[in-house]
């Protein structure tokens, strides 16, 4: 009670623990912060010293429900950046920053950039896919030199190409540096598959070389450049298996160090218990699963905080093999720790390829577009599953 003495440092610990001491056994926290601030109050009134630093203690130890809330997390947003581009599958971010993406049906490279979404030709001329999926398939920089994957173009599928690694010499100039295509049917998997050249997905720089994946014939290759002189390739000792996998159907391809991270889209229809992210190192190739969960898994990538993104295709809308998911059925998904993926943001068209540039995310898609999805890394979605 205030009776115009002056109150000492003890009484004024003993009324505001006589505050805290209530905080466990009243229900209404709203009460509690009013005899607080009462007696902050008469504290103030007799200018007590020590009232900053006992006022800072007890606002830590309030309840949650009677202190403000934390802002909001950011909902994804998603904006649609650039458009009108043939049906695309891989990309990559260049030297210079900005995106490239690979045009099957164009047999086209494109640079867009990230900010504006300004569309250049990077490099035209390169075998045009004669399916959906095929022609350049995926693009990955050494150094500042640009490689295009390209597939289903050769004689088994009726072209008339070479599938296999193309080094970009100039605008409309290539050199092919390996002959994937007449290594894999020089060393057929077994059992063999019915498109003897295979079907390569994804390109990945690595050790100065290049990882690929193989979805039809269940395998991940090696692949060194640097020896390569001739077009094409006067043999395939450049071309090797890493890894031979069952009918897991390996798709995206990302590396952080010395670990290797791998999307398995799964044998069809492509259940979500099929997708999956595994991890395993270049000598110790044995696949650890991450995560599954996520239907129709097409790529992988380390994203902000170190964490790994997936994109889910979507429903697999058949009916035969190499068929896309149903349009707007696809996600783009966060590996949650737990074995399972937690949903960034969901309804993608068709998407095929995932870069991260900062917190912003960039999706390609078989619509021939590319969307940005920012501020990702916030902890937020549900579970995939």
């Amino acid at each position: 009670m205030h009776d115009g003495r002056m109150l000492k440092p003890n009484h004024l610990g003993n009324r505001l623990a006589g505050c805290l001491s209530r905080q466990h056994t009243s229900a209404n926290p709203a009460l509690l912060l009013r005899k607080f601030v009462a007696a902050l109050v008469v504290a103030a009134t007799h200018r007590e010293r020590k009232l900053p630093i006992v006022a800072a203690a007890i606002v830590a130890l309030l309840p949650i429900s009677a202190r403000s809330a934390p802002p909001r997390c950011p909902e994804p947003k998603a904006t649609l950046l650039a458009a009108g581009l043939a049906p695309s599958l891989g990309s990559t971010v260049g030297p210079d920053g900005a995106l490239y993406v690979a045009e099957g049906a164009a047999g086209r490279i494109s640079r867009i950039d990230p900010k504006t979404g300004e569309v250049t030709p990077f490099a035209t001329g390169l075998p045009k896919a004669i399916f959906l999926t095929g022609g350049p398939m995926d693009i990955a920089f050494l150094g500042d030199t640009a490689y295009v994957l390209v597939t289903l173009v050769s004689a088994d599928v009726g072209g008339k190409d070479i599938d296999g690694i193309y080094r970009v010499d100039g605008p409309n100039r290539f050199t092919v540096v390996a002959n994937i295509g007449r290594w894999s049917t020089a060393h057929p998997p077994k059992p063999a598959f019915f498109v003897p050249s295979g079907v390569q997905y994804a390109l990945e720089p690595y050790r100065g070389g290049f990882l690929v994946t193989d979805g039809h014939h269940n395998r991940l290759l090696r692949v060194t450049v640097d020896r390569c002189m001739s077009s094409p390739p006067d043999n395939d000792a450049n071309v090797t298996e890493l890894i031979a996998f069952d009918d897991i159907v390996p798709t995206g391809l990302a590396v952080s160090g010395n670990i290797i991270y791998m999307a398995e889209a799964g044998p069809i229809p492509h259940l979500p218990q099929d997708g999956k992210v595994v991890e395993f190192g270049f000598k110790s190739p044995t696949p650890t699963e991450l995560a599954s969960g996520a239907r129709l898994l097409v790529d992988v990538e380390t994203g902000p905080r170190h964490q790994l993104y997936a994109l889910s295709q979507g429903v697999w809308g058949g009916p035969e093999a190499g068929d896309p998911a149903l349009p707007n059925t696809g996600s783009l998904v966060r590996v949650d720790g737990d074995g399972g993926f937690t949903v960034v943001t969901d309804h993608l068209d068709r998407p095929t390829s995932l870069e991260f540039i900062g917190n912003t995310a960039y999706v390609t898609s078989l619509a021939g577009e590319v969307w940005r999805i920012e501020d990702v890394s916030c902890q937020r979605g549900h579970n995939s599953r």
